[in-house]
């Protein structure tokens, strides 16, 4: 059977039996992740303050130990030093290891990820060899250099050079790179440069130890941040740095799609890293509240805090279903393609690009509901949140930095779009006809008929097969009116994103929910929850969007497209399933 296409979820029914989530990991992940919160909990939660009190020395000690444990190592192959396990279990130790503090957070998918995938994926097998089994075990670690001050998300805009040494042996280095992680106490650095005048960046990798002059390679103060405060982020400088030219990393102009497919990896691991800090946030405020006495009676008894924690498990609830699964979609490319005869590093970046929109679309949802959960823990917790004695205020600040992390949520947003336009336009994913059959649909007389609802999920699933409708309603008419002009139309791909982020969120929790649970389960309710809320924002986002480039006639056969597309036939009791899922949680006592 062939896998699902990246985006394809647009334009395919997805039965429950199709997804992966978490609830189906094997014995071998099981311990892993048993072995990851149990590391955590042991040498990381007892230690929190010295991670706000800027010990940045105690990070690096901590990064060893996980090296020790072979949690560095992961997704490096056996053959260089590593464990060599498939991306659901990358996901899953990256999700384990981040929950408590953004700092180590950082630290380790910095190194993990963008530090280590890279050589993973583009090195020659001398560089692999070299490099890989170091970065596996935390002997040396590994920093990624692409920012520069005037080259952020315009990453091929920076003003880093790199000019070939007469004698041909070397590229000789000049240029600044700011926000680097890690840079305090890494050794091993992929830096992008322009060749020349070349049109685009070029990768390269040095071992900082094995420079000819150690002072080519120069360092800035550490950082002053809001958040991950432990984590080492410095200014780093190439002054006159000789690089051998054997070090060049995958091909002379081809630094910009490196530097994409690892932002590609790194942003659905960071969906990952931003959903044990979910739970952990939503047990503290679950104990607190039910600890915490006003008026005689614990907090968690007022229906205002209990609609809070009721929301904030649905948050994880959701997070956690769209990660899983588009973690599993991604990895099941990657034994198809390798089945085939393909190369698993070839595999893995066609795996990875494949599901570029879903790692877009993680990143953004995810992250925001990160923020917006540390926020109403600091609320549950009332004054007491805003006190540094307590876990909120730093997980607060921490959470912030996620969603500027791996190119913006705004950047984010507009991307995953823009390439689900490009894959239509090529004739990748055929948005097309369904786009047109919903048009001719709308100039029809809808059916009065009431479905049979009587299956579990049936109404849920038949809202979202409308939802997908709405999007490509809004998006195909937008594109008839501005063809290649959309990609100036922000205001509008924002709108556009909104939707399609609500979709995919929505449809991964009702696939969880109908997969493992009972119609009377708490997972349900969530479920339920969840994509109510979602069906709201969606009418927000596509009215903006319809009412902002459609008029007279087409406005309103859009509209009334809309209230069709986004109508229940029988209204969930939103009330009556927050407290459910509030009452399960505060009973259990976490999550």
């Amino acid at each position: 059977m062939a896998t699902l296409k990246g985006g394809e979820f647009l334009i395919k029914e997805i039965p429950a039996n199709e997804i992966f989530s978490i609830e189906e990991l094997n014995e071998e992940q099981k311990m892993l992740r048993d072995s990851a919160k149990e590391f955590i909990d042991r040498e990381v939660v007892p230690q929190r303050e010295r991670f706000e009190k800027k010990d940045y020395a105690f990070t690096e000690e901590t990064m060893r130990k996980l090296g020790e444990m072979g949690m560095l190592g992961i997704a490096v192959p056996e053959e260089y030093g590593g464990l060599g396990m498939g991306f659901v279990t990358t996901m899953l130790a990256c999700d384990y290891l981040s929950g408590t503090t953004g700092s180590l957070a950082t630290a380790y998918g910095a190194h993990t990820g963008i530090g280590t995938l890279p050589i993973v994926l583009y090195g020659t097998e001398e560089q692999k060899k070299k490099y890989l089994p170091d970065l596996a075990t935390g002997t040396k670690f590994g920093a990624y250099c692409l920012t520069e001050p005037d080259a952020g998300s315009d990453a091929n805009s920076g003003k880093t050079r790199a000019k070939l040494s007469e004698d041909g042996k070397h590229y000789i280095i000049n240029g600044q790179k700011m926000w680097i992680s890690n840079a305090g106490f890494a050794d091993t650095f992929t830096l992008f440069a322009k060749i020349d005048d070349d049109k685009n960046i070029t990768g390269f990798v040095i071992n900082r130890s094995e420079l000819e002059n150690p002072e080519s390679l120069t360092f800035g103060e550490e950082e002053h941040k809001l958040g991950i405060r432990a984590s080492s982020t410095r200014q780093v400088f190439f002054n006159d740095m000789k690089v051998p030219v054997e070090n060049l990393l995958g091909e002379r102009n081809n630094g910009f799609k490196i530097a994409l497919n690892a932002l590609n990896v790194g942003r659905i691991k960071l969906a990952a890293a931003c959903l044990d800090a979910q739970r952990r946030i939503l047990n503290h405020s679950i104990q607190y509240s039910n600890e915490r006495k006003q008026f005689g009676v614990s907090i968690s008894t007022f229906g205002a805090i209990r609609k809070k924690l009721a929301e904030m498990a649905t948050g994880v609830f959701v997070s956690e279903a769209g990660s899983y699964r588009a973690a599993k979609n991604v990895q099941d490319k990657i034994d198809e393609l390798v089945a085939g005869g393909m190369d698993h590093q070839a595999a893995e970046l066609k795996g990875v690009e494949e599901f570029a929109v879903e790692c877009s679309i993680l990143k953004v949802f995810v992250s925001d509901l990160a923020q917006h959960t540390a926020d109403e823990g600091i609320q549950v917790y009332g004054g007491m949140g805003f006190s540094e004695d307590t876990p909120m205020e730093a997980a607060w600040r921490d959470s912030r930095i996620s969603r500027i992390y791996e190119g913006t949520n705004e950047i984010n947003r507009l991307l995953a779009v823009g390439m689900l336009i490009k894959r239509a336009m090529k004739g990748e994913l055929d948005l097309l006809s369904p786009a047109m059959a919903i048009s001719k649909e709308l100039m029809g007389i809808p059916s009065f008929e009431v479905p049979d609802y009587s299956a579990f999920m049936s109404e849920e699933k038949a809202i979202i097969a409308n939802l997908k409708k709405v999007f490509l309603m809004v998006s195909g008419a937008a594109l008839q009116k501005y063809m290649m002009d959309i990609e100036k139309q922000q205001h509008l791909l924002l709108n556009a994103s909104e939707i399609l982020n609500q979709i995919y969120m929505a449809e991964s929790a009702v696939l969880r929910a109908e997969k493992h649970f009972s119609p009377d389960s708490v997972e349900a309710a969530m479920a339920q929850l969840n994509l109510y809320k979602a069906v709201e924002k969606i009418i927000v986002a596509a009215k903006e969007g319809i009412i902002s480039f459609a008029e007279g006639d087409e406005q309103r056969m859009m509209l009334s497209g809309l209230r069709r597309f986004t109508k229940y036939t029988n209204h969930p009791n939103v009330v009556a399933l927050t407290e459910k899922v509030a009452a399960h949680y505060i009973e259990k006592g976490a999550y």
